[in-house]
Parts: C-alpha cells; sequence; structure tokens
C-alpha cells in the first residue's frame, strides 16, 4: 500500500501563537510533508511522533497571511483566525488541512458542507461567537477603586470578539476582564485597549458600598421573578450553570437577603 509523500511521522511545536501557526503552514509547504500533529509549547502531553520545532518568522507568517485572502478568499480568512480562537481539538491540524484544500479549489471550498474539515471548523466558529454573544449579557462588574472588574471561565478565548462592544459601552470608564480559563485579560482605560497574558489574578474584597450594590441586585433579581411559575430547567436552559458562579445574582454575600443566605443558589 503506497503512502502519500507528504505524510510524515512528525509533531510540528509552535509557540501558540497564530502567526507562529501560519509559519507551520509554511513549514508544511516548503518542506512538502504534512505532520500527524501540531502543539503549542505548553503542551505537556508526551507525542508518540519526532517533535519539529517551528521558529516564527515574521516573514514566513506575513507571506501565509497575505496568501489566504488573496488566493482563497476573505471569508476564509476570517474563518481561520476566528478557528484559532476556539477549543476545538488538535484545530491547529483541522486548520491547516483545510488550507491545503483551499489552495486547491479557492472559495469554493467554504461550500464543500460534507467537507469534516469544514464543517468542524464552522461549528467550532458558531460557538465561539455563540459563547461570545451570550457573555455580552453574562459578564457582571465589581468596582474597586474606580476600576469596574469582572472574571470569566469561558470555553472559548472570546476576549478579542467582545473587546470593542465593552470598549464602546464603557467607553470613558476603566475596566478589566480577566480569563481564568486561557489566563489573559483584557484592560481598557479611555480610548485604550489592550489584551495581555495575565497567569493569575485576586481582586481584594469588596468594600461596603460593593456589598450593599451587589446586595440591591440580588434582592432585584429575587423579586422579579414569579414564584408560581419557576421553572428550574427553564432557566438552566437559557443560562447553564457554568456562567452563574461569575454573576452577582448567584454569588452569596453575606448583605444578601436571608432568603438566599439560607438556600443559596448552585
Amino acid at each position: 500500500m503506497s503512502v502519500s509523500p507528504d505524510v510524515t511521522c512528525l509533531t510540528y511545536r509552535y509557540d501558540g501563537t497564530f502567526e507562529g501557526f501560519l509559519c507551520c503552514v509554511f513549514e508544511s509547504y516548503m518542506a512538502h510533508e504534512l505532520p500527524q500533529a501540531i502543539i503549542g509549547l505548553n503542551n505537556a502531553a508526551a507525542s508518540l511522533f519526532t517533535v519539529k520545532d517551528i521558529v516564527t518568522v515574521t516573514a514566513h507568517a506575513d507571506r501565509v497571511a497575505q496568501s489566504i485572502p488573496r488566493r482563497i478568499s476573505p471569508r476564509a480568512d476570517e474563518l481561520l483566525r476566528h478557528a484559532f480562537l476556539t477549543c476545538l481539538p488538535e484545530k491547529e491540524l483541522i486548520m491547516l488541512r483545510f488550507l491545503r484544500q483551499g489552495y486547491r479549489y479557492g472559495s469554493r471550498i467554504l461550500e464543500f458542507a460534507g467537507n469534516d474539515d469544514v464543517w468542524r471548523l464552522t461549528k467550532a466558529v458558531q460557538h465561539l461567537r455563540r459563547e461570545a454573544h451570550l457573555h455580552l449579557g453574562f459578564i457582571r462588574f465589581t468596582v474597586q477603586n474606580g476600576v469596574l472588574l469582572s472574571r470569566i471561565g469561558p470555553k472559548n478565548y472570546i476576549l478579542p470578539l467582545i473587546a470593542s462592544h465593552f470598549a464602546a459601552r464603557f467607553s470613558e470608564e476603566r475596566f478589566f476582564i480577566y480569563d481564568e480559563r486561557h489566563h489573559a485579560a483584557l484592560v481598557y482605560r479611555p480610548y485604550e485597549t489592550a489584551i495581555f497574558p495575565l497567569d493569575d489574578f485576586k481582586a481584594s474584597f469588596p468594600d461596603t458600598a460593593e456589598k450593599n450594590f451587589r446586595a440591591l441586585w440580588q434582592t432585584f433579581y429575587d423579586a422579579i421573578e414569579i414564584r408560581p411559575r419557576h421553572n428550574e430547567k427553564c432557566q438552566m436552559t437559557h443560562l447553564p450553570k457554568r456562567y452563574r458562579q461569575y454573576m452577582t445574582e448567584f454569588i452569596g454575600e453575606s448583605t444578601a437577603s436571608p432568603e438566599r443566605i439560607k438556600n443559596p443558589e448552585p
């Protein structure tokens, strides 16, 4: 049985950036090889294949980046950039295979709905965008030293997608959103936005004024519910548990209503 000359027993290891991924694409074409896996530097999993370290070279990344909208389409470029932010397992290898097909078929690749790589990338990006959209309404802020602080734990890396929304909504404020799952922070001060890596962040204890505001918000949440129509299953459908640990309505505080303290929400 003949084996395609492009198939290799290699694992590409890169720096985990999108620019680094583009260099993996460059290497794949220049070396006429298709790796069995692509992993980041922080990936502790042992590889069964020989590891090939891919150095990030800006010129190589730029060359690939410019070729995607030109040889495939701007839509394909956007799909790949968003796919890189998803939690899709083995996303880099799927993206590489997608690109190799895209360079062959051009913009038609996006019409191949039955293609497994196209389908998986499309579904992953849909999940990313939905999660980002939900966080626009689910994110809660606490005020400390004049700064709006929030902690989130999304499955996908959504900070780049939600940055413009909150920058426009709080254009004259200072805010800080920490993504504890991806160890990154979105920082904003009037008309300046930045996203940078951050291993950990611990906010100080809320002061009396903040506790009172939380208690008022929790009391409002309790008051607007129509008790006879309480439907826990419906609530879980519209607001899954994984979001609740970051939301003021579900965080027990000593200043909350007696009923909430006695029967805290999950």
